[in-house]
């Protein structure tokens, strides 16, 4: 029987990318929900064998101007409580942090490019010690506290928290490892477009960067989330 994974994503551009393809490896049927819809969350994928919770520009703290946050929160508090296998990347890590009681806060800069991770001694006997030394895209303005029970998997040199564990079950990932940079990476610079500008961020040389990181990086990521969604098995 095929697995489910329900997978939350706040906008079209942002979903599993290069994660799709191991997830289908892996036996788990994709599904798709959008937050922003009336009918979030869904009533049929209550309970679904893995929730993944994708990125977005948006902040944790800005309930009062998007209130679906409000309700997503309390579905990620749920499944945490219930101790059940969950996925995060950028905002949903950031959601995943919250829910577990720790505090999300404007970091003070964008980071955002391509730039490898240090990982802790943690991360390295992590699936994410795939990722050692291969450049990984970060785009986010905020950051995080780590919570009671989260172990902290990684940092870089501008943010101290870019990944943490809650027992093997949790895996939340501050930056991007599943981008597609391939065609796919033209839909964040246009998505993104307005918050490179604001940055002073060149989009040519994310999209250079992009072409030639990216085979490396797929091939690293892919390594990570096998490992990672192999090890649920016994979840």
């Amino acid at each position: 029987m095929p697995k489910t994974a329900l997978v939350l994503r706040h906008v079209h551009f942002e979903d599993l990318g290069t994660f799709a393809l191991p997830f289908r490896q892996a036996d788990y049927e994709i599904r798709y929900a959008d937050v922003g819809d009336a009918n979030f969350p869904p009533d049929h994928l209550q309970d679904p064998d893995l929730l993944v919770v994708l990125g977005g520009p948006i902040g944790v703290y800005e309930e009062a101007v998007y209130p679906f946050l409000a309700r997503e929160q309390a579905f990620i508090a749920a499944r945490l409580a219930a101790r059940r296998p969950l996925l995060g990347v950028c905002l949903g890590a950031q959601l995943i942090a919250a829910a577990a009681g720790a505090r999300v806060f404007p970091s003070g800069i964008k980071e955002i490019g391509f730039k490898p991770v240090s990982l802790t001694p943690a991360g390295r006997k992590s699936p994410l010690r795939h990722l050692e030394g291969t450049p990984v895209l970060h785009w986010h303005g905020d950051t995080y506290s780590l919570s009671a029970g989260a172990t902290n998997l990684a940092s870089s040199d501008a943010v101290e928290q870019q990944a943490f564990a809650i027992g093997r079950e949790v895996l939340a990932l501050q930056f991007h490892a599943e981008a597609d940079c391939g065609h796919g990476f033209e839909r964040w610079l246009v998505g993104h477009a307005a918050e490179l500008a604001a940055a002073g961020i060149d989009p040519a040389a994310l999209r250079r960067d992009a072409h030639t990181i990216g085979p490396a990086l797929h091939e690293a990521a892919g390594r990570m989330i096998t490992q990672w969604l192999s090890g649920l098995d016994d979840v």
